[in-house]
Formats: C-alpha cells, sequence, structure tokens
C-alpha cells in the first residue's frame, strides 16, 4: 500500500456490488458519489460468452456501439454486468458525458482458442466538447 499512495496520493475506494438493483437505482447511487474531475468511476463487466470467435466479434461490436450511444437497453447476454452497465450509461447521459471505445477484443485474440470466447472491450466517459472550439 505505501507505494500506491506515493504514487496514488490519498484516496478513498468504494466498492459497490449491485445484487438486484435496477440500473436505474445504480445511477441513482452513482449520481449522489459524483464528485468533479477527482471522482473515477470504474464498472467492470465482461461482454459475450463462449460464443464462436467471429460470432463474438460481432455480437461485441453490436454492444460497443450501443455503449458508445449511451443506449442502456444492454441485456445480460451483451455483458453479464449489463445492470452496472446501463446504470453507469444513464448517469453519463444525465451528466453531458461521452462514451468513447479505447479497444474490442476477446480471449481468442489473448489466449488463443478461438472456438468459446470471452469478450471484453474499454471504453472512457467524458463530458462533451462544446461546439465552441
Amino acid at each position: 500500500m505505501p507505494f500506491l499512495q506515493t504514487v496514488l496520493g490519498d484516496f478513498g475506494l468504494l466498492p459497490l456490488a449491485v445484487g438486484r438493483a435496477s440500473p436505474a437505482e445504480v445511477a441513482e447511487v452513482l449520481d449522489c458519489l459524483w464528485g468533479g474531475d477527482e471522482t473515477l468511476v470504474v464498472i467492470s463487466s465482461d461482454l459475450s460468452h463462449y460464443l464462436p470467435y467471429q460470432t463474438a466479434r460481432a455480437t461485441d461490436s453490436e454492444t460497443a456501439r450501443h455503449i458508445v450511444a449511451l443506449d442502456a437497453h444492454l441485456d445480460h447476454q451483451q455483458a453479464c454486468g449489463a445492470t452496472p452497465v446501463n446504470g453507469l450509461l444513464l448517469a453519463a447521459r444525465r451528466h453531458g458525458l461521452q462514451a468513447q471505445l479505447i479497444d474490442l477484443r476477446n480471449s481468442g485474440d489473448t489466449a488463443g482458442d478461438r472456438l468459446r470466447v470471452v469478450g471484453y472491450g474499454a471504453f472512457t466517459f467524458s463530458e462533451e466538447a462544446s461546439s465552441a472550439q
């Protein structure tokens, strides 16, 4: 821990387990915790599970399009953590954020077996650039 404190300074970490909460309830909690630029929200979820490589690529690409569009209607076939992801998408829309895809891969890209893969993606959310720029 001392190394992290040196690199990151003093910070608080609040892990949340979503359980049976709705996306709206997740968004409400995120809204309560929302600070300024010092606040970092991390949501973790796999995307598709155990599909053949090419099917997973197509499925995960469609899921990524929904995430970038802040479309909070993902189901648990698209992302096992659809509930917290949808909650984040609702909160991001309310806070005027835009999503950007950083990378989209699956276990067939990293571990070799392409018969049954697990998909994952990385996204960032940031304030929309003003039209005056």
